[in-house]
């Protein structure tokens, strides 16, 4: 089992990366596709449109966001399962464009693939 690390997706590659995984829904403005040096982008566990409208990147909604997203990770189980897979295989950087590198949605999914792998 490898590390598990967040990073936004305009600092640069680094070699301890790992697999380079975008877990944004939307391609992140002003990077390209060679520039952001991916392994794998996956959408599909991003929050949904209507959540990520929802929270807006408001501070004050983050421990509510947390709970909704979590509950739709737990409904998301081919994107979920495919992450732990990639988890498993040795070191991982998940990749996302939010300005505000502890309240985003990546901080919550790293966290619950961390916990996830330890409970099965």
């Amino acid at each position: 089992m490898g590390t598990i690390r967040i990073k936004r997706i305009y600092e640069p590659a680094a070699s301890t990366d790992g697999e380079r995984v975008l877990v944004d829904r939307i391609w992140p403005r002003g990077v390209s596709k060679d520039a952001a040096k991916l392994d794998l982008w996956l959408k599909e566990i991003a929050p949904t449109t209507s959540l990520r409208k929802w929270f807006g990147h408001d501070p004050s909604r983050f421990d509510e966001f947390r709970k909704r997203y979590r509950d739709e990770l737990g409904a998301n189980t081919e994107a979920v399962a495919e992450l732990r897979r990639i988890a498993a295989r040795g070191d991982v950087t998940l990749l996302y464009a939010a300005h505000d590198e502890h309240v985003n949605h990546a901080v919550i999914l790293a966290n619950y693939i961390k916990k996830s792998r330890h409970s099965t």
